[in-house]
């Protein structure tokens, strides 16, 4: 089954995105479908292609893992905060190597994470990244705590809370 441009182009809704990602893995080709739509004009386009990767398993996602600079630099330079998340929920499902690790990744994360003024879904997933990345030097590691545990905690909600707490009790699995 082909995927058109009009599929994708809808009002967002969890319905349509998991509908996408049906037809994605019918195809069976991740790579060429994000490859197609992540750099359409349209942010409506752009944001349903990457949240219907969202459910896509890590198996699929997998075929991602050649992108996987692409889709960071992306990430740190866009200005939509929809697709930011997307992306970021991408890459923080994509496995990880020590010679992966790239510094202005780490850098935007860390800024990120502790930025009141950013949302928090990305906040999240922006301290999950950083841990991830942190694992594999444990001087980063000691890093990323010290800003954890400097973080003006009432600014920031629940959720985000959360994974800090997580992360500063050594109890975040890295997923």
């Amino acid at each position: 089954m082909s995927i058109s441009r009009q599929d994708i182009k809808g009002n967002y809704s969890e319905a349509l995105v998991t509908n996408i990602c049906f037809m994605v893995a019918e195809t069976g080709d991740f790579l060429g479908f994000i490859k197609e739509y992540m750099y359409d004009d349209d942010p409506i386009v752009v944001r349903n292609a990457l949240s219907a990767l969202s459910k896509a398993t890590d198996t699929e996602l997998s075929q991602l893992s050649p992108i996987k600079d692409e889709l960071i630099d992306m990430a740190i330079r866009c200005h939509n905060s929809s697709i930011r998340r997307a992306l970021f929920g991408i890459i923080q499902r994509l496995d990880m190597k020590e010679e992966d690790v790239r510094t202005d990744f780490l850098d935007h994360c860390l800024n990120q994470m502790a930025d009141p003024d950013e949302v928090p879904s990305v906040q999240a997933l922006c301290m999950k990244l950083a841990y991830k990345m942190c694992t594999f030097y444990p001087e980063l590691m000691e890093e990323l705590k010290r800003t954890l545990e400097g973080m003006e905690i009432s600014y920031y909600t629940p959720a985000v809370k959360n994974v800090r707490s997580k992360i500063l009790s050594n109890k975040y699995k890295g997923k």
